[in-house]
This record gives structure tokens, C-alpha cells and sequence, in this order.
């Protein structure tokens, strides 16, 4: 009897101890998807000088908590001439994000006052943003300005 008693308390003991390991690597597993969701952000800053041509400097790369509702979509029928195209690789130069910002030099303003319309503004320094699903393996950002001809690469950096 002594002999049941205590194969019946040692199974119960091992039972609860497996449930209790269960529930951390559950936990545990819970937390690593968690930190997996994060938003990336980066601010630029671009500057035309007295010759035009421009010039862009990455001024802070914030990394947050969260997760993106919907991936911001790139659509190369929506690029204009001056519209900047941003590419963010992983170490091998392979495409991991890519994203389109509209001339942040030649913003495009509407007014509405006796009657709607839209203006152009001519900038020589302005900042602009972009957010994406953050990952550890992008390792790089390259910046394109869209022309007739051929893009001209403005700006490269490795993070």
C-alpha cells in the first residue's frame, strides 16, 4: 500500500512539474513573438545647396514596440519625376522593403478659402519619414530621386 501511495504522489509531483514547464516555455514562447513585432522608423533630412543638387542625412532610426496594421504598399504607377524611392536590403543587397516618398523638396499643398485649389511649394531643406515592419536582418538603406532618364542615387548608408 505504502508502495502505491507513493508511485500515485510521484506521478501527480512529475504530472504538475511537466505542467508547470509546459507553461513557461509557453510564456516564454509568447514573449519571443512579441518582440518579433516591432515598427521601424527613419528621419531624414535633404538639403539643396546653391549648385541644386541634393543632399540627404539620416537623422535618427527609432525602433518601437508594435505592429503594423497593414504594410505600406509600393506601387510604381504612383511615382513622379523628383519623388524619392527607398530601399531598405538585408546584408546580401537583397530588396527587403521598398517604399515611395513624394518630393519632400516640391511638397504639392491644397488651400481652401473662396475657392479649392493645389500649390506647389519650392523648398531648400525639409525632412521627411518613413516606417516599416522592422527586422533585424535589414542592414542597409539606399535612396533614389526618380528622373526621366535614370534614377540618381542620393544617399546610402549601412546601419
Amino acid at each position: 500500500m505504502i508502495k502505491i501511495t507513493n508511485l500515485l504522489t510521484a506521478s501527480i509531483l512529475f504530472l504538475l512539474g511537466t505542467g508547470h514547464v509546459k507553461s513557461q516555455l509557453q510564456a516564454t514562447h509568447e514573449t519571443t513573438i512579441q518582440a518579433e513585432n516591432q515598427i521601424g522608423y527613419l528621419f531624414f533630412k535633404v538639403m539643396k545647396d546653391n549648385s541644386g543638387s541634393e543632399k540627404i542625412s539620416l537623422v535618427e532610426k527609432k525602433i518601437t514596440k508594435g505592429k503594423m496594421k497593414s504594410a505600406p504598399a509600393f506601387n510604381e504607377e504612383n511615382i513622379k519625376n523628383g519623388d524619392l524611392l527607398i530601399t531598405l536590403m538585408n546584408r546580401d543587397g537583397k530588396e527587403m522593403v521598398k517604399q515611395h516618398v513624394e518630393d519632400p523638396l516640391n511638397p504639392e499643398l491644397e488651400s481652401y478659402g473662396d475657392e479649392m485649389g493645389k500649390h506647389k511649394l519650392k523648398l531648400n531643406e525639409s525632412e521627411f519619414s518613413i516606417r516599416f515592419p522592422y527586422s533585424e536582418e535589414i542592414k542597409s538603406v539606399k535612396i533614389e530621386k526618380i528622373t526621366n532618364s535614370k534614377n540618381q542615387l542620393l544617399f546610402t548608408q549601412n546601419f
